[in-house]
């Protein structure tokens, strides 16, 4: 199965440019230039990874990454700007962001960061349906088919 994959920039090149080097990777990618749109998409889809820029003009990329992160606690988010900021990068880890990156970036690392995403929330997710399995077989009704 392809990771599925967001993108969420208002640079229209950038995201053009981006998506087209993941899609060549064999990454299933969605595109959304505003947060706004990309909170619509997450509450409509079940994305993988989140590359999600910082700063973007009505909501922000913490604010965006804050509202994800409430309502699909799982889906992974890298954060990514043109801009170092140590206590922007420090704040989106507190809130659960995968990692932190500048671009440009090399496409490499970002796959590599994306990989990462993707092996984190399938484990994650693994770990819940074996709880949920675990939990099934150990309820009273179970007891009362043997």
């Amino acid at each position: 199965m392809k990771p599925r994959i967001l993108i969420v920039d208002d640079e229209q090149e950038f995201v053009d440019s981006l998506s087209e080097r993941l899609a060549i990777r064999d990454f299933d990618v969605t595109t959304s230039s505003s947060g706004e749109d990309a909170l619509e998409k997450v509450k409509k889809y079940n994305f993988d990874v989140i590359i999600l820029d910082v700063k973007m003009p009505g909501m922000s990329g913490i604010e965006t990454l804050r509202e994800i992160k409430r309502i699909k606690p799982l889906t992974e988010v890298i954060m990514f700007t043109g801009h170092a900021e140590v206590e922007t990068a420090i704040e989106g880890m507190k809130l659960g962001a995968l990692d932190y990156l500048l671009k440009p970036c090399k496409t490499e690392d970002l796959v590599s960061k994306i990989n990462m995403g993707y092996d984190r929330k399938a484990k994650q997710e693994e770990r819940i349906r074996q709880a949920k399995a675990s939990e099934i077989m150990s309820s009273p009704m179970s007891a009362l088919k043997e």
